[in-house]
């Protein structure tokens, strides 16, 4: 006999999202390795993720809203599930992150989090030491889907150059993720400067900062210590942060010399270049 986990649905989302999964496919009169079969994944895989065990991912749950013709439940669903999987000191940020209209960043030792390729997250990730990996490195390409959005966050970005030249896992993987930065030269709605050693001392030599600008609410500044992140609204601590990221920008190389400078590094580095098509600022 099958060992049946019980869920307490109001537990956590990914609680309910098993519960109703089970509750589901039981209606349908179909085994766990029935529906499996339906969605091209093994029968314990569904088992795992009814009982919360495994995260399950956006392609999974697709897969199973057209299986189970529930228009598309899961796949609303999935979003709170991969996010409450982010530490939880960093789950209201993400959710005010999600509804910002402008983000501004600057990066002082690696690339923005919404820049990432995966394995780049993966490695970043891991010097942590989580107890979930995995689960953290989809949670934060998930955060990445604001991007994707057919009007998404005006996001500007300001790299410290360390970020293009220091190692983080593999050459592979840094000259993928350098690419990656390349090409969103053509995309309207994301913006990356390079401060370049050059620069000398800046305005945040004190460390990484964003802010978050809403349609209708009250500017944030986000910071991040060695355990946990900060949001604050405070007006004069907002007017700091503006003022030093106006520094930060004309300290920092144009859009499209940034462009040609993360292609050197990526030449220079890992004997590679891509070209990208030189265009004025929208």
């Amino acid at each position: 006999m099958v060992n049946i986990r019980s869920l307490d649905p109001s537990a956590s989302p990914l609680d309910y999202y098993g519960s109703e999964l089970r509750r589901l496919r039981e209606d349908s009169g179909l085994s766990q390795a029935d529906l499996g079969a339906i969605v091209f994944c093994t029968g314990s895989l569904v088992g795992q993720i009814e009982t919360a065990r495994k995260v399950p991912s956006r392609e999974f749950s697709e897969r199973i809203d057209a299986a189970l013709m529930t228009g598309g439940f899961f796949t609303r669903l999935v979003g709170l599930v991969l996010r409450s999987q982010l530490p939880s000191w960093f789950q209201e940020y993400a959710e005010m992150e999600a509804k910002a209209a402008y983000i501004s960043t600057y990066q002082s030792q690696m690339v923005y989090g919404l820049l990432q390729t995966e394995e780049y997250a993966r490695a970043v990730i891991a010097t942590g030491l989580p107890d979930r990996l995995e689960e953290l490195v989809v949670a934060r390409l998930e955060r990445q889907r604001i991007l994707e959005r057919e009007r998404p966050p005006m996001t500007w970005v300001i790299l410290d150059e360390a970020a293009l030249h220091r190692p983080v896992g593999s050459p592979q993987i840094m000259r993928a993720q350098l690419a990656h930065l390349v090409s969103f030269c053509e995309q309207r709605w994301t913006r990356i400067q390079v401060l370049p050693f050059a620069a000398g001392e800046h305005a945040s030599l004190i460390g990484s900062f964003t802010t978050l600008r809403f349609d209708k609410d009250p500017d944030i500044v986000y910071t991040e210590d060695l355990i946990a992140g900060h949001m604050t609204a405070n007006s004069d601590t907002v007017r700091e942060a503006v003022l030093r990221y106006a520094h930060l920008q004309a300290s920092a190389l144009s859009v499209e010399d940034s462009a040609e400078l993360i292609m050197r590094v990526m030449e220079e580095r890992h004997g590679d270049r891509i070209e990208h098509e030189q265009r004025g600022m929208a």
